[in-house]
């Protein structure tokens, strides 16, 4: 097992009603804002609660964060943050609002280029540094309101990346099952497929001596595709709802990649495609994964046999069979899960996409990704013209 630090300081406030709990968490001696997306807030009574909750608090609000949020418009709130001097940021929304809550929280003080947050992949550590924030979730699929990393997207350039460290976890997070009965069918599919493949990032790598991380990965894997299904068509279903919601925070709260490698290259192959042609960041997980695996096939066989026979029950006569069946029964789940696995079903005019992306991780240095680093360029290109 590799070494490892293990620090999340989150207070995690789960169940029916808690909502109401924002009286005593959010602080009263200080102007707020209240950030939210579209108008999901509006419609599932979350911004009512929300409201009723913070009776004599002083609220700016902001609203209009985008899924996929841009760098653009979340610098609007950082300059009603300064000009208001704001000390406390609530967001209200799924993965995107809380990953652009963090930017905000991280570039209110942040002396420079702000964009250098994202393009040099700068980590906060001090907490003095950053506005503190709580969330109230709304869709769960990131873990952002569990974790200290987000992702953001400069419209000018064309570019989905990542920002993080110890001082952007947020000070609490309220998570109530409940509020995902609102959400369309599609939102739902994307939130299982996502945390499905965020497992998948940590567990899907060789194998190694961390038996325990393994147990949990396969177990969240395991519930995901047990209740993933119906989850979708039964969102009203308490059972099926905090058991989704639930994998959806351990999938990437930080404890399951602890002492293990991890992999996380389909991620940065997917975050590509949405910034590209604008496709649901679950949907081109759900593109590239499966390929990744079979490009990298020979470094991940015995991973994949693993994984093919404690999460899908496979039984064959070598760990290559296995293996192959593996992959077909994730695609398969995907499939069932409502996803569309190539990019030619998800957008047009892609000929020169593998181009695009190969170009543009030479540029950053982005020439060795994943576990092993060995996925090369050439591996990017293989697994994106597969993809088509």
């Amino acid at each position: 097992m590799l070494n490892f630090e293990l620090y999340n300081p989150v207070n995690y406030v789960f169940g029916k009603g808690q909502i109401a709990k924002l009286t005593e968490l959010v602080p009263t001696n200080t102007k707020i804002l209240l950030a939210y997306g579209g108008g999901s807030v509006f419609k599932n009574g979350v911004y009512d609660q929300v409201k009723a909750s913070l009776p004599n608090h002083d609220i700016v609000e902001f609203g209009g964060i985008e899924p996929n949020p841009r760098f653009e418009t979340l610098m609007k709130a950082v300059e009603i943050i300064r000009t208001e001097k704001i000390g406390f940021i609530l967001a209200v929304g799924g993965g995107s609002v809380i990953d652009g809550v963090k930017f905000i929280s991280a570039a209110v003080n942040f002396e420079g280029d702000e964009a250098d947050i994202l393009k040099k992949r700068i980590l906060f550590k001090d907490v003095a540094t950053v506005i503190p924030f709580g969330t109230v979730l709304t869709l769960p699929a990131t873990g952002s309101e569990m974790n200290s990393g987000a992702v953001v997207t400069i419209e000018a350039t064309q570019e989905k990346l990542t920002l993080g460290g110890s001082a952007l976890f947020p000070v609490f997070s309220i998570v109530d099952p409940t509020v995902i009965t609102s959400l369309p069918k599609r939102q739902l599919q994307n939130g299982v497929v996502d945390a499905f493949t965020h497992v998948m990032e940590q567990y899907l790598t060789y194998t190694h001596d961390a038996l325990l991380q393994d147990r949990i990965s396969e177990s969240i894997l395991q519930t995901l595709i047990e209740i993933g299904p119906d989850v979708v068509e039964n969102p009203n279903d308490y059972k099926l709802a905090s058991n989704f919601v639930w994998s959806a925070t351990m999938a990437l709260n930080g404890l399951i990649q602890k002492g293990v490698p991890s992999d996380w290259a389909t991620h940065m192959i997917g975050h590509e495609l949405t910034a590209l042609y604008e496709i649901d960041h679950a949907r081109t997980l759900a593109i590239i994964g499966p390929n990744l695996y079979r490009v990298m096939f020979d470094t991940k066989k015995e991973k994949l046999a693993q994984y093919g026979q404690r999460v899908w029950n496979i039984q064959g006569n070598s760990t290559e069979e296995i293996a192959e069946k593996a992959i077909e029964k994730t695609v398969e789940f995907f499939h069932k899960m409502g996803m569309k696995t190539k990019i030619s079903e998800n957008a047009e005019n892609i000929e020169k996409t593998a181009d695009f992306i190969v170009n543009r991780f030479e540029e950053r240095g982005w020439k060795a990704m994943g576990e092993k680093q060995n996925i090369t360029l050439e591996k990017v290109r293989a697994i994106v013209e597969m993809s088509y």
